[in-house]
């Protein structure tokens, strides 16, 4: 749950925007009421205070969605114009192409057998002709020439519907930009036929796995397409009855308007990314991306390349960050790729701040002390006591307790030693100890809804690799909505202010993934992976020296308090994906033979 207003005690209430947002309306006989109604319901309600703040975004939002009834209704009119023109076209061009082809048979540029005479007349005309062209500018000129002959023929590309401004969201950790966000997309359900919602890692693995993709396919198309089999497409020139060199051309003219047409890497998972090919549905694409950030030079290109092509094709995009737009490129990577990136978002985007500096997770009620999930110090009163917590989850999960291997994006795995219908426990050092990443702890997230983690150590600079692989753990079990117990040496207050051996003070090559996962995993696309209270703000600079680690410590903070209050932990069985999918979901394969019970303390 990600609610940032001051909350009731009332479980119904506090998660009504939540399952507003993710399942079915709370009555099915009413529309869904837009971010604005919501966010004053809530306030009216007495769940969540009211902020002026807030209150200005959610009437932004509000907006917007009207904005988009309309908008969604212009695109569908667009795609169906869109396709009947695609088709005249794709028809007419293969037409033209016949026409040459069979001029070219008829005239006998291809001469047979003992006919041929290279010394003949025809023949060195025909030389010369071929001689007096460079390589690749002939096929060019004819491309254009049919180009041009086509927008005669079939008329322009129908032109695209002016997209409505999206809204690019910033402000302080916990000032609610994720909640808003959230009713927004919940709120448009059914009114737009595309759309997802991404947190940065799940985006960053999912752009990977795009690019592996489409570099896998072209060249398997590619073979195909030299081999004798005629494919790559080409299929439809295998029985026309035209001469061997004549099918030839056409393959070859054919493979030119591909090379011509073919995308960028990055276009073509812009053009992947959002809509369900399969589905055969046409209408408006909604982007919401949570909390962008611009962590090494492959986030940078990546998001620069496929947001732009997104914006620039109609998408609407609503995001969420801890940083305006302009400073997001403190360091100055690819500066000209960023700078082309912030025009595009300045023209397609309302940058909006959340001016409240409240983080409003501190205010959620917490008064139930019987439901203790963060054990501190490690003394043997807590130790026993969360071996007691694990036994408890272990027996209401029922079934035993068993090793498995959960697969991971990219073909690799995970072993976790002890599992139980939905029910996991790692300790420290395996999850953030070892070379794994935001893909390791989606597959965490996605297949446990209650995650143990122990000994959990104080973060110093010795140990800062294992500080921000921490940070994205919690980020993703947050996002799915685990149930998260913890052994650790502190308090959460304390878990980030260093030891003796030193303060968490020179980050800068913080990432928030492993230098092996972010150097081969997301980078190489043509590998298919081997893959308390606050601490004050002044005291959190004092011991750091990047704003960015200053936010991302500041949110995994932020967001451990709120995973130990009543409210976000009665919403895991209405939130996180095995309950809401309503079905047992079956262990993973190559599970262990053995079956033992909890240890007993």
């Amino acid at each position: 749950m990600r609610i940032k207003g001051a909350l009731s005690s009332s479980s119904y209430a506090s998660f009504l925007f939540r399952r507003f947002c993710h399942g079915s309306p709370p009555s099915l006989s009413s529309p869904r009421p837009g971010p604005l109604e919501l966010y004053k319901r809530l306030v009216r309600q007495g769940k969540l205070r009211n902020d002026i703040h807030q209150e200005r975004v959610a009437t932004e939002l509000d907006d917007l969605l009207g904005r988009l009834r309309k908008y969604e209704i212009d695109m569908e009119d667009y795609h169906a114009k869109m396709a009947r023109w695609e088709e005249g076209r794709e028809s007419e061009r293969r037409r033209l192409l016949l026409e040459e082809a069979e001029i070219k048979q008829k005239g006998g540029l291809w001469i047979k057998g003992k006919d041929r005479n290279e010394n003949g007349f025809l023949g060195k005309w025909m030389s010369r002709r071929r001689g007096a062209v460079e390589p690749g500018v002939g096929k060019w000129v004819s491309y254009l020439n049919r180009e041009k002959k086509l927008d005669g023929l079939v008329g322009q590309r129908p032109l695209l519907p002016i997209a409505p401004k999206g809204i690019y969201l910033y402000g302080n950790v916990g000032s609610g930009k994720t909640m808003l966000m959230d009713m927004f997309y919940g709120a448009t359900k059914g009114i737009v036929q595309h759309r997802k919602r991404f947190h940065f890692h799940e985006a960053m693995l999912e752009i990977h796995e795009h690019m592996h993709g489409i570099w896998k396919k072209e060249r398997e198309a590619e073979e195909e397409a030299s081999s004798e089999n005629w494919g790559g497409g080409f299929r439809w020139i295998s029985s026309l009855p035209l001469d061997a060199k004549v099918k030839e051309w056409l393959i070859g003219e054919e493979k030119y308007k591909q090379d011509v047409q073919r995308k960028h890497i990055l276009s073509a998972v812009a053009d992947k990314f959002l809509i369900d090919r399969l589905s055969n549905t046409c209408g408006a694409s909604l982007l919401c991306f949570d909390e962008i950030q611009t962590v090494d030079v492959f986030a940078i290109v990546a998001l620069s390349g496929i947001l732009s092509r997104l914006l620039s094709t109609g998408t609407v995009l609503v995001a969420t960050s801890n940083r305006a737009p302009e400073e997001l490129n403190q360091d100055g990577m690819q500066r000209e790729i960023f700078l082309d990136f912030l025009a595009k978002l300045d023209d397609n985007c309302k940058t909006v701040h959340v001016g409240s500096d409240t983080d409003y997770r501190r205010l959620i009620p917490n008064d139930k002390a019987d439901q203790v999930h963060y054990f501190w110090p490690p003394n043997s009163t807590n130790q026993a006591n969360f071996e007691l917590a694990w036994q408890e989850v272990c027996s209401e999960a029922g079934g035993c307790v068993i090793s498995t291997v959960l697969p991971v994006m990219f073909g690799r795995s995970l072993e976790v030693a002890e599992s139980c219908n939905g029910v996991a426990r790692f300790d420290f050092e395996y999850l953030c100890g070892r070379p794994v990443g935001a893909a390791d702890y989606i597959a965490v997230a996605r297949n446990y809804h209650t995650v143990f983690i122990s000994q959990v150590p104080v973060m110093s600079m010795k140990i800062r690799d294992k500080a921000r692989r921490f940070i994205t753990l919690i980020d993703e079990l947050y996002n799915y909505h685990c149930r998260v117990f913890c052994l650790a040496s502190s308090s959460i207050d304390e878990l980030f202010q260093g030891t003796e051996e030193g303060t968490l003070f020179d980050m800068e090559s913080f990432q928030f993934e492993t230098d092996i996962e972010g150097g081969k995993l997301r980078r190489d696309v043509t590998a298919a992976g081997t893959l308390g209270t606050r601490p004050t703000s002044t005291g959190l600079e004092f011991i750091m020296s990047g704003q960015e680690e200053l936010f991302a410590f500041r949110r995994a903070i932020s967001r451990l308090i709120e995973m130990q209050t009543p409210l976000y932990l009665q919403g895991v069985k209405i939130m996180h994906p095995l309950f809401r999918q309503q079905s047992s979901q079956q262990l993973p394969a190559h599970t262990s033979s053995l079956c033992h019970s909890p240890p007993a303390l």
